[in-house]
């Protein structure tokens, strides 16, 4: 049997690229089916751009701030840049900006998202703080399709991490994304090999 074409992924990212690093470090592996094409930022100064240059990965970077045509205008370019790639799927870690309707149309099917929270409860921003103040004992992270509705995509997977006397959004953040960390290239490559199917989710 041939080897498996890799599933062509363009990470999309805000900040310091932790899941970034994550789909980088399990890329490596000779069995894994996948492999980044792009690493492209909103910010000029993302640090998880510096993770893809370190790895040899193509990045890209466009500043959202006054850019042309707003929104519409700013995620055509971003499409553009990763249709040219040849992606087949658009990961989003860590990408802190909204993307379109039509961004979404695009690539449905083909854009997930990682959450930090048990969707659907705790969607949008603060989720640590908000599962906090609902006194919940357990919350976690959450693998999902993107649709037009923030945070109401089909899931895919889900961490469970309980959440411990003491807690502040810091402490409960980081056992938080030591799982994201887990679970977001085990999407992938459930993905990559055909285990999860867009029809099973809905889209």
């Amino acid at each position: 049997m041939g080897k498996v074409t890799p599933l062509k992924l363009a990470v999309l990212v805000s900040g310091g690229g932790s899941n970034l690093q994550a789909i980088i470090d399990a890329c490596k592996a000779s069995d894994y089916p996948a492999e980044i094409v792009l690493v492209f930022s909103n910010q000029l100064d993302a640090g998880g751009l510096d993770r893809g240059r370190t790895a040899g990965i193509r990045t890209e970077a466009i500043s959202h701030k006054g850019y042309a045509g707003g929104r519409e205008a700013y995620d055509t370019a971003v499409s553009a840049l990763i249709e040219e790639t040849g992606a087949d799927l658009v990961v989003l870690a860590g990408y802190l900006r909204l993307v379109s309707t039509s961004f979404v149309q695009r690539w449905q099917g083909r854009l997930i998202n990682i959450h930090p929270s048990l969707l659907p409860s705790f969607k949008g921003l603060h989720v640590h703080q908000a599962a906090l103040d609902a006194g919940v004992k357990f919350t976690g992270c959450t693998v999902h399709y993107v649709v037009p509705e923030v945070d109401s995509g089909p899931i895919i997977a889900q961490a469970v991490v309980p959440v411990l006397p003491g807690d502040d959004a810091g402490t409960l953040a980081q056992r938080i994304l030591k799982q994201e960390h887990r679970i977001y290239p085990q999407v992938i490559r459930w993905i990559a090999e055909g285990r999860v199917s867009t029809n099973d989710a809905g889209i």
